[in-house]
């Protein structure tokens, strides 16, 4: 190649750079306006298990009928199953056209193109509700999903190719509750963290990469129940809320570090949240609210009462305050640390779903499907914005609502109601 020629080539790689640099700048600079900082919601109640996104720059207010909606996916088949989301990608559980299997599907999560689905094992049968209930889980390269009969899966994200595969049934002796298994897996390095139910294994721990035990618990209540299982630190522990105990779990090895008894009947649900030293457990069927203060491995309890009593659609914990729903009361601000009322509101909307994004609680009602944006400040509740999801699922069990949880994630709102996937642009312009 002659000197020119090489010239010529250089210069033109240079601008060419140069073009992608402005491009990218541009590209970022427009994001920037755009929607601010973005965040993935790769698990149950987000990155850090409390319903909290760090995004900013989203929508302050609504229009008269609410975001802008960008796509539906309307064949997701029945179940409860929340999304979870990274890297583009959205994976998520439902059914089969002919409600016999339970599926996992990946979606791209900007467009909710249909990327690949893989089938988990037979379909969950319940009154309430056929199909599964828990939000699969990303890592890496993998997704980790329970289905609603105990089939724990280990798929490859991009593919969806099953890397392995157990039975929480089958594989540990566990007892799968009424309403079928709803927890959430939890991975915390290595280790896959789950609740089988069975007597020597109320709770193990298994290798991430290929499903081996590395742990199992067997000293605490065995029945499995609903709520999914968070870490604390100081010093690392599992936190488990079962029917009658909150226990804390040594990290490596499951032996009990403590144990705080709870009023729990029928069914617990709801997540416990963590912040500042402090548990905060609830459930609904009358059991009421907790508070726990854990410091040096030990856990003591800090008051019990019925102020609070949320029967699955979550509290969070924001500045020193619980925000949620509560049976008989309605929605409301808790004082974290004294357990009294900071206010509430009981005919705005009904009993529903709630999680936060920047200043904002995402309300979503269970049973008309009213969303709402309501002001997250111990002033009182204050609107911003309602729109009703339509279409609303004509399969939807008689006895079931509208009870999978919101998720904003990248400068969307994802709802869903069995069969209907919705995706909202909530991003400020």
């Amino acid at each position: 190649m002659s000197r020119l020629a090489w010239m010529l080539l250089a210069v033109g790689s240079i601008l060419s750079c140069g073009f992608v640099a402005c491009a990218a700048d541009r590209e970022r600079d427009a994001t920037s306006r755009r929607g601010g900082a973005k965040a993935d919601w790769p698990q149950w109640r987000g990155p850090r298990r409390d319903d909290i996104s760090g995004e900013t720059g989203l929508l302050k207010k609504w229009p008269d009928r609410g975001p802008v909606r960008r796509w539906l996916v309307e064949d997701l088949g029945k179940g409860y199953s929340g999304p979870a989301i990274a890297e583009g990608r959205l994976y998520i559980m439902g059914t089969d056209g002919q409600f016999k299997n339970e599926l996992l599907f990946c979606f791209n999560a900007e467009t909710g193109r249909k990327l690949w689905s893989v089938p988990i094992g037979e379909m969950l049968q319940n009154r309430w509700g056929d199909g599964p209930r828990a939000t699969p889980t990303i890592d890496g390269d993998r997704v980790y999903t329970l289905g609603g009969q105990g089939v724990l899966l280990c798929v490859d994200a991009a593919s969806g190719k099953t890397i392995w595969k157990k039975h929480l049934v089958e594989d540990f002796g566990g007892r799968r509750p009424n309403w079928g298994y709803t927890e959430s897996v939890l991975i915390d390095g290595e280790q896959l963290v789950c609740s089988p139910g069975a007597g020597d294994a109320a709770v193990v721990a298994l290798n991430k990469h290929t499903g081996a035990t590395i742990w199992s618990c067997g000293e605490m209540e065995k029945a499995v129940h609903y709520s999914s299982i968070i870490r604390i630190e100081s010093p690392p522990t599992y936190v488990k809320l079962t029917v009658s105990e909150v226990v804390g779990l040594d990290t490596q090895t499951g032996d009990v570090r403590w144990r705080v008894e709870f009023p729990g009947r029928t069914a617990v649900i709801p997540t416990p949240v963590y912040g500042d030293g402090h548990i905060f457990v609830t459930a609904g069927y009358g059991a009421g609210c907790k508070l726990i203060r854990v410091e040096g491995g030990r856990a003591k309890e800090v008051y019990a009462n019925k102020n609070m009593k949320n029967h699955h659609g979550g509290v969070l914990l924001l500045d020193g305050r619980i925000y949620g729903y509560s049976d008989g009361g309605g929605w409301m601000c808790l004082d974290l640390q004294s357990g009294d009322i900071v206010w509430k509101e009981r005919k705005a909307l009904p009993k529903g779903a709630v999680t936060y994004a920047d200043g904002r609680l995402y309300c979503l009602g269970e049973r008309r499907g009213t969303v709402v944006l309501a002001g997250a400040s111990p002033d009182g509740w204050k609107e911003f914005g309602r729109f009703v999801l339509e279409p609303q699922s004509k399969i939807r069990s008689p006895s079931g609502r509208i009870w999978t949880h919101p998720v904003v994630s990248n400068g969307k709102l994802y709802l869903r109601d069995q069969e209907y996937l919705y995706c909202y642009d909530v991003a400020a312009p």
